[in-house]
This record gives structure tokens, sequence and C-alpha cells, in this order.
């Protein structure tokens, strides 16, 4: 059984405090993404996952046991790193099993093993080649075969796709799902690209400044954002932000009138709204505005919209026709807005 577990893990550079309390439990056959910016923690949390990290203090378990004084290779772990780290001098299929090698194991287990790795991720051809001749996709899939034929119980991934294009980060994706399905192992991912967290992710952890900000499947927290930070990282194009004035049912100021989807407490509060839920209206509108920028993103345009202070964003079919300058009214419907507390930054809920 792999499970990871987390106790109130906390990390010290000095006096410096990069992780903060850090408590997390990820079942056996999981795949758990950390999200978050550069700096957050997440590459330091896998690190003492790993055991390439020492732990300050609190406690971590791998299947049920301490590994806090484990060596990584007594850890059942596997890594597969953003830089491929491979033996330039070496085959391919050389590299894939000198940590077999190195361990002792016997050539015909060695393989026996090799043989479903390279046929699942499509090396058979390549086994000859140097790390040199190679894309860099193919290098990516040589590092993750190195870690898969070590069978471990879990997979650690420290974002091994950040370095390629845009179309090779979507078939290694793809690729990696399948993986995970077919080998049924526990994985944990890190990542700053949300694409990734959201394809991939049984259960995303949100991280901000060392410390968990919210943790949730992706539609979890797509639709329900917990602080003003998750609301703002996730999602694409970015959710609009306005902050308006609540009384009576409403949320306005000059130029916005929106009614709430709840009652809130009279005062301010910000009001999120994701491009994708405004509606072009021909008539009033609670939102008006004039066009400021049409830009065409393939089956959408996106339209920035300025209606007074506010600039609002919105996400319309590529067919619509809109020009600069041009005046516009948004409608949005009350279950489709997402009330913050300006002070605290966390989500407002239903009285």
């Amino acid at each position: 059984m792999a499970t990871v577990e987390c106790r109130s893990i906390h990390k010290m550079y000095g006096a410096l405090e990069v992780m903060r309390d850090f408590n997390l439990h990820v079942n056996d056959h999981e795949f758990v993404v950390f999200l978050g910016p550069s700096g957050c923690g997440k590459s330091t949390m896998l690190r003492m996952i790993a055991g390439l990290e020492d732990i300050s203090s609190g406690d971590l378990l791998i299947g049920g046991e301490r590994m806090n004084d484990r060596d990584p290779g007594e850890r059942g772990i596997a890594m597969v790193f953003q830089n491929y780290a491979l033996y330039p001098h070496m085959s391919v299929r050389e590299n894939i099993v000198f940590g077999l090698e190195r361990a002792g194991v016997a050539k015909d287990a060695i393989n026996a093993r090799l043989a479903p790795v390279v046929d699942a991720l499509g090396l058979e051809i390549y086994l000859g080649r140097k790390p040199a001749e190679l894309s860099g996709g193919q290098q990516q899939r040589v590092a993750i075969a190195r870690a898969m034929i070590k069978t471990p119980d879990v997979f650690l991934f420290d974002e091994p796709l950040s370095n390629l294009d845009a179309k090779l980060r979507g078939s290694l994706r793809v690729e990696i799902a399948r993986l995970h399905r077919d080998l049924k192992t526990t994985s944990v991912y890190v990542t700053h690209d949300q694409l990734e967290a959201m394809t991939l992710a049984d259960r995303i952890v949100l991280m901000k400044d060392g410390r968990i900000e919210q943790m949730g499947t992706p539609e979890e927290i797509y639709q329900a954002p917990a602080t003003l930070f998750a609301a703002g990282f996730i999602g694409t194009p970015n959710m609009n932000f306005l902050d308006l004035d609540a009384a009576d049912g409403t949320l306005t100021d000059a130029d916005v009138h929106l009614s709430t989807p709840f009652s809130v407490r009279p005062g301010k509060v910000t009001v999120g709204i994701r491009p994708g839920s405004a509606k072009l209206t021909d008539t009033g509108g609670a939102i008006r505005g004039q066009v400021e920028r049409n830009e065409f993103h393939g089956e959408t345009r996106l339209v920035t919209v300025r209606s007074g202070r506010h600039e609002f964003n919105v996400a319309v079919p590529a067919s619509t026709t809109l020009g600069e300058g041009q005046t516009i009214g948004l409608n949005v419907e009350p279950v489709d807005l997402h009330l913050f507390d300006p002070a605290t930054g966390l989500r407002l809920r239903s009285n």
C-alpha cells in the first residue's frame, strides 16, 4: 500500500521558514498535483518526500512507515526531474537499466522488466541511440522509463514537461496519465502549469508561500475557489475582479449593477466573474462599457471591455463581430458570481 502522509512538516533554511505546517494524505493509487507559482515550496516539498532535502520538523510516512531518516533508495520512490539527467555517453538502453545493474539485479530480470517499459513509451527503435540523438520529448520519455523500470511504490515528477514545446507537453501529458492508470501507482506531480494540473490530477494541492492555499479536485477548485489567490490562479483566461458595494441584494457602483446569489452583509465586496460567464446583450446590461481590444483565439475571441474604472475580459464565440470603441452590454447570472471578503481574501458563503 503506497500512501504518502505529511504530518505538520516544516522546512527551515537558517531563520527562513519555507514550508509551514504542511499536512497532506495522498491515497494509494492517487494522482496528486502540487500547483503554484515559483517559490511557493512545491519542489521543496517533493524533494523532502524523495529524501533529497531534510525535514526540519514533522513526520513523513510512506506506506505507513516513517521515512524522515531513510535514504532515498529505501523509500520505494522513483523521481523524474525537470532536466532529463541522462548519461550522455550511454545508450538509451544503458540509461534505462543503469540503476538496476548497480543494484545487482540479474540480467534476465532486467530484460523482462525492460520490454514492457520501452513498449509502453514507444522507445524500442531508440534503444541503441545516445541522448544527443534524441529530441527533448524522446529524452524525457527515457527519463520516465528509467523511473518506471524500478517498479516504485510512488512516482515523483518535478515539472517534467516544462522544457518541452506546447505540442510535446500535450502528448506526454496524455502518456503520463495513461501510465499512471495502467501501472496503478501513487503519483505526486509538481507543476506551475494549471492546464497540466487540471488534466492530470485526481486532487490538486494549490500552494502559496510554503503552505496549502486550497486542496480539492480540479472541478472543486475551479468552481468554488476558497480564496482570491485561488480564484486568480486557476482558470484561463483569468477571472475578472470587481470591487463593489453590497446593499439590498445588489452589488453596485457607478458603472455596474449585479444581483447577489445570496444575502451579503452591506459593505465592500470583491466580485469574481470568469470571462466565459459574461453574456452579451443588446438591451441594457448589468455591465456596460466600450470595447478596447478584441483578440482572436481560434474558437473564441477575448474581448477587453472598459466600464468606468473597471477593465473586464469576456470570452465570446469567434464569429462575434465587435469593433474597438463599440458600446456593449453584459449580463452575468447570479450563480456565476464568486464573492470574496476584500479584507481577508476568503470566499463568502451563503448565510
